[in-house]
This record gives structure tokens, sequence and C-alpha cells, in this order.
């Protein structure tokens, strides 16, 4: 699987994310702007000593990961979609798409993508999860459907 991060701005989620990336060897993609450096000692401690087992890749923007993708499904994790994350049968090579924390994906991107992008459910006061818990509820399904080949 690839999990991507459009924007991404905290570095504590990036950091827990590339954690889950290495636990479930799914590859992590950061789009640009990032709201941190690379080298931040909170992405790096959050991480712990799993960025060994992760295959990273920095992007200059979204349009880039679709070209070096092409052929390849991508999914639009956002709160505004109608299909749950359920609904999606995934393949080992998808693309899980999330937005930055304060403001999600760009609302372009998403009506460019309707048919593809789906929600975790929640109560309506609930405006949204935590990135990285959002990415762990989502990758981990796209797993169990494949019956979590190559993980122990």
């Amino acid at each position: 699987m690839h999990i991507v991060l459009v924007e991404p701005e905290i570095p504590g989620n990036t950091g827990n994310i590339a954690r889950l990336c290495a636990a479930t060897n799914s590859e992590l993609h950061l789009v640009k702007p990032l709201g941190f450096s690379i080298e931040d000692k909170y992405l790096k401690r959050a991480g712990l000593d799993y960025w060994n087992l992760v295959k990273v890749s920095c992007h200059e923007n979204f349009a880039e990961v679709v070209e070096l993708y092409k052929g390849h499904n991508f999914y639009f994790n956002t709160t505004k979609a109608d299909k749950h994350y359920t609904d999606i049968q995934y393949m080992p090579d998808d693309f899980l798409v999330f937005g930055k924390e304060t403001a999600g994906l760009p609302e372009a991107l998403l009506a460019e993508n309707t048919e593809n992008c789906i929600r975790i459910p929640m109560v309506n006061d609930a405006r949204s999860l935590n990135l990285s818990n959002a990415a762990a509820i989502v990758v981990y399904e796209a797993l169990r459907q494949q019956q979590f080949v190559n993980l122990k």
C-alpha cells in the first residue's frame, strides 16, 4: 500500500504514520510544502527507530505523484465523502491520500475525484479524527482485505 500525505503540518503525526508504514510495509509519500523539516526531532522521535524500514518519497506537488503512478487507484480520505472506507475493494498498490491536519484535502482535488472519495464514519459533532489514527484505520482495512499478506 501507499500512504500519501498532502502538505502535512504536524511532525508527530507524520512520524507516527512512518512507523505505521514500517509495520505494514507500506510506502510513505510526502507532498510539499511540509509544515516541518524532515530533520525535525519530533518527526524522528515519533518514528522511533523504524525509519530504516520505511520507503519515503518527497514530491513537489500532488500532480507529480499522479504522473509517477499512472494507472494506480487513488482513494481520497475526507469527511465530505458519501462512501465509507469499507466500501472499497483495495488492491496491494493502491494509494491512500490524506490531507493536512488543519484543512484536509483541497476542495478542487476532491471535486476532481468524487468517485474515489472515502470517509471514516463518525458522530455528527466530531469534525475529524487525528491524521495518524485515520491512516491506521484505512490502511489496516485495506490489508485485512488482502489477508495481511507478508505480515505476521
